[in-house]
């Protein structure tokens, strides 16, 4: 048995976390492979097993995940662009990587968390709490943090676009060159922007498919279109890459 929740995050950490969440694979739970999906955020992982800490990158297609133990995790979600406060690297470098913590903050942090959170058993809503009062104190010792900018307004605009934003014309709305704005992009948010408006895009259609009662009477060309697909055979081809599957697989539970 897997047991998941998500927490909303402490209202000093609500611009920078989607969510903290935590996740418990009871002892005996048969093995079972888990398909993460691209969701334009960035997560620290703390885990039981081993003390392991690690940064999931922002994914650009689907991740298997084989979970074969029992194993408990406290994590961090990021909203896209707010892991920069937290990571003083190049975000594109943790793309589709899961460094170790320990090399990102180095030891003397990253133990700190682990210590506070594996001494001694936790609650979940303590383990949780002690994460946000970690994460705090690290937002503290940043100092001054930017204003909001050109990266900021750009991931509002493809986000409420749904993702069918075109880079060109959001260059152009911003008042700067496209290949100006993908490399800010892609250095603050760690994709670049036509690749995560392909996953906001997804993101919709995912949720629209799950959302149908009757996936198979589904007008799967007009779906295309309302969420700025050239066509079906372009739906399918993403949905392909992002989450290797076929809108009609994904939208047909296993049985």
């Amino acid at each position: 048995m897997v047991l998941y929740q998500e927490h909303p995050p402490h209202p000093a950490l609500a611009p920078y976390l989607a969510c903290l969440w935590t996740c418990q694979v009871l002892p005996g739970a048969s093995p079972v492979t888990h398909r993460v999906l691209p969701d334009n955020c960035i997560d620290i992982l703390w885990q039981n097993v081993a003390a392991l800490s690690r940064v999931s990158g922002m994914m650009s297609t689907v991740v298997h995940v084989p979970v074969h133990q029992s194993v408990r995790t406290i994590a961090a979600r990021f909203k896209p662009g707010a892991a920069a406060y937290f990571f003083a690297m190049p975000l594109h470098e943790l793309a589709d990587q899961h460094p170790l913590l320990d090399d990102l903050w180095g030891g003397a942090t990253a133990r700190q968390f682990t210590d506070a959170l594996w001494s001694r058993t936790l609650s979940d809503a303590d383990a949780v709490a002690t994460v946000e009062r970690l994460l705090l104190q690290r937002l503290r010792s940043a100092g001054t943090l930017p204003a909001p900018g050109l990266v900021d307004a750009a991931v509002s605009t493809i986000e409420q676009s749904g993702g069918t934003m075109r880079i060109d014309a959001l260059a152009a709305q911003l008042g700067v060159s496209r290949q100006h704005l993908s490399s800010q992009f892609r250095t603050r948010v760690g994709l670049g922007a036509k690749q995560f408006a392909r996953v906001c895009r997804f993101r919709q259609a995912s949720a629209r498919i799950r959302a149908a009662p009757h996936a198979g009477q589904l007008d799967w060309a007009r779906l295309a279109l309302d969420l700025g697909y050239y066509d079906q055979p372009h739906l399918i081809h993403e949905f392909r890459q992002l989450s290797g599957s076929t809108p009609e697989s994904f939208a047909t539970p296993p049985a």
